[in-house]
């Protein structure tokens, strides 16, 4: 009975243990005309302590911006980059279509519908992710 009561504690401690930071469910939007922008998205998942998202990086583009896309006056949506994202801990912050989402400028020409690309996330801390994101053409649904 003893060991059992072990095993079941050490389990139990072990779900206690604080999260790490990490980002996963990233996907690349290619552009509908060529010369514009693509769009990345994810979600970025808070660790034990607070942290801020301060830029996103693509080695397959020329930049990357991070930016919002909220509703204004008369319901009309605009868009507006953003310097950082708050991260707080234990939180999830989506970047996702018609919301937070990453701008992709000059997206090279290789970069076909069906590849896997990295996004590089850093972050206040100066904890560096990077999440492999699925490349889907402008009309295609998002993955799953």
């Amino acid at each position: 009975m003893r060991i059992f009561a072990g095993i079941v504690a050490v389990a139990f401690l072990s779900a206690c243990q604080p999260a790490e930071t990490k980002a996963d469910g990233a996907w690349v939007r290619l552009p509908a005309v060529a010369g514009r922008p693509g769009a990345a998205y994810f979600s970025l998942h808070g660790g034990a302590k607070p942290d801020t998202l301060v830029a996103v990086s693509a080695p397959f583009a020329l930049r990357a911006e991070m930016h919002e896309s909220m509703k204004g006056d008369h319901g009309m949506m605009s868009m507006a980059p953003v310097k950082d994202i708050a991260l707080p801990a234990g939180e999830t912050v989506t970047f996702a279509p018609g919301g937070k989402h990453v701008m992709l400028f000059s997206v090279g020409p290789n970069v076909k519908a069906g590849d896997t690309v990295p996004v590089i996330l850093s972050l206040a801390s100066g904890a560096r992710l990077e999440a492999s994101a699925k490349v889907v053409g402008a009309g295609d649904p998002a993955p799953d």
